[in-house]
């Protein structure tokens, strides 16, 4: 399978918070799936790192890469076909962030892991 993390997601995976599920850790450590972090999911951390929102030991334009790839987590370019994708979402969601990984989602054939029901109204795929 291949999926698609929201940005809460990794971020949990990194604290192994107990928000995460166990069915979500599951996915994300069967070695048959692939798992990815979007661009979007970068900019998002990059934002709310400056407003001093994420305490993380260094910049993310180091920490998050490292984490990344200590996981085994792809990165997932922002591409123009799923950027203008994005237009033929209904508002559901607010949260730009999570309307662009839907996006994404939608037009590269990606489950979303997330326990946001927001995005589950979408027609993406879904899990938690």
């Amino acid at each position: 399978m291949k999926i698609l993390l929201d940005t809460c997601t990794f971020l949990w995976i990194l604290l192994d918070a107990p928000e995460l599920s166990e069915s979500a850790r599951a996915l994300v450590m069967d070695p048959d799936n692939e798992i990815f972090l979007s661009a979007v999911s970068d900019w998002e951390i990059a934002l709310k790192w400056s407003l001093g929102r994420l305490p993380f030991p260094d910049e993310p334009s180091k920490y998050v890469p490292a984490q990344r790839n200590k996981h085994g987590i792809s990165s997932l370019a922002l591409d123009e076909e799923s950027a203008l994708h994005v237009i033929r979402l209904p508002e559901f969601h607010r949260d730009p962030f999570d309307r662009m990984l839907v996006s994404q989602a939608l037009v590269h054939g990606l489950v979303i892991l997330t326990p946001d029901r927001l995005v589950s109204q979408y027609p993406a795929r879904v899990t938690w």
